[in-house]
């Protein structure tokens, strides 16, 4: 399904692993004109192996803006997208209407994967990571999510989309870039602006979520979506696309 003509445009950021496509989001957002590009080392970019971090991850959305979207849209960032969708407005602020996190990043207690994931050899590292990819079932229902055929369908072409470097480095960088005092004074940079932001998480992980209390305070709402946990839009994509509709419609007033 294509979106209709003259939509609002929404640029899906996803996480440290990709994609943001597999669920087919523009066939439930009809109503928006929806990118989900990859990053710098993921899907259909996996071959590239340099600028693996947050501030070139940002560079590239503020690419997909200007020469795919266009014009100025709307940015949804999930878990480490988050970070990135937040570097990305800091960095061209006349292309975002607005910012959805979906339980992204604020503080290293986000990034609490990341650091595991940093801290391994590469080799264990590696070896890790092989064993989820052969075993998609299990991974789910490690996350607590039940492992239907289509979840882990979906999850086998998660795991399959990314090399175990490209991971890593965004890992080592999540720690690096969200750690440094200066990320949180952009994201206060970037939220003064008055750009809307709508904080987004699940029923069963948004209690770990650190959001700090002055980012609560300028979120223009805070919304949870039910019987979900992380991988909220691989547990229920309906209902994702759902909240993400009425924020955008919402706020354009379609």
């Amino acid at each position: 399904m294509t979106a209709r003509a003259g939509a609002t445009p929404l640029v899906m950021i996803h996480g440290l692993l990709g994609s943001g496509s597999y669920f087919d989001p523009q066939s439930m957002l009809p109503a928006l004109e929806v990118h989900t590009p990859d990053l710098l080392g993921y899907g259909a970019k996996r071959s590239i192996d340099r600028g693996i971090d947050l501030p070139a991850q940002a560079a590239e959305i503020v690419r997909v803006l200007r020469e795919e979207a266009g014009r100025p849209a709307w940015l949804l960032g999930h878990s480490v997208g988050g970070a990135v969708m937040m570097l990305a407005a800091a960095q061209a602020p006349e292309l975002v209407l607005g910012l959805i996190s979906v339980e992204g990043n604020f503080t290293l207690k986000d990034a609490f994967w990341c650091g595991r994931i940093a801290a391994l050899p590469e080799a264990a590292w590696a070896a890790e990571y092989g064993a989820m990819e052969d075993d998609p079932a299990g991974w789910l229902e490690r996350g607590g999510i039940e492992a239907s055929d289509l979840r882990i369908a979906w999850a086998r072409e998660i795991l399959s989309n990314q090399p175990v470097e490209t991971i890593q480095a965004m890992a080592r960088s999540v720690l690096e870039t969200t750690g440094a005092p200066g990320y949180l004074e952009t994201v206060r940079r970037v939220l003064g602006s008055g750009v809307p932001l709508y904080l987004l998480g699940g029923e069963l992980s948004a209690a770990g979520w650190d959001v700090p209390e002055w980012v609560l305070a300028l979120a223009c709402e805070s919304l949870v979506q039910p019987k979900a946990g992380h991988m909220m839009m691989l547990e229920d994509p309906a209902a994702f696309c759902g909240i993400v509709d009425r924020i955008v419609l919402g706020q354009s007033g379609g």
